[in-house]
């Protein structure tokens, strides 16, 4: 482990994308201490990410300053949902469309015809 920096104002680590042990030990490592809103005891977050921080990464601030890290999105900010596959798929080949529900007559399609 590397020694705590001795400048007197610092640059902030990008931590978004961290789990908290590797946050932590980033912010350390600059001399800077971590707090957490939303994790009272850091140390039992040790394996979440950290999905917010403030003061932004690359901002200058004073040897020993607080950095604000979040591991939870707060209400309204999302967090993308899920991702996995959706089955079933529609069948392969052709255009994709839309498959009527069970029990759903098939659509039905207007009809043109030539002069």
């Amino acid at each position: 482990m590397r020694l705590p920096s001795e400048e007197p104002d610092v640059r902030v680590p990008r931590l978004v994308g961290l789990m908290a042990v590797d946050a932590y030990d980033a912010a350390h490592v600059r001399g800077l201490s971590l707090h957490a809103p939303d994790r009272p005891d850091l140390r039992a977050a040790a394996v979440d990410h950290v999905v917010r921080q403030y003061p932004r990464p690359g901002a200058r601030v004073p040897r020993e300053a607080t950095v604000y890290v979040w591991f939870d999105f707060g209400e309204g900010e999302g967090g993308g949902g899920i991702r996995e596959p959706r089955v079933p798929r529609p069948p392969s080949g052709g255009l994709r469309r839309e498959l009527p529900e069970p029990g759903e007559p098939p659509p039905r399609h207007a009809v043109l015809s030539l002069p």
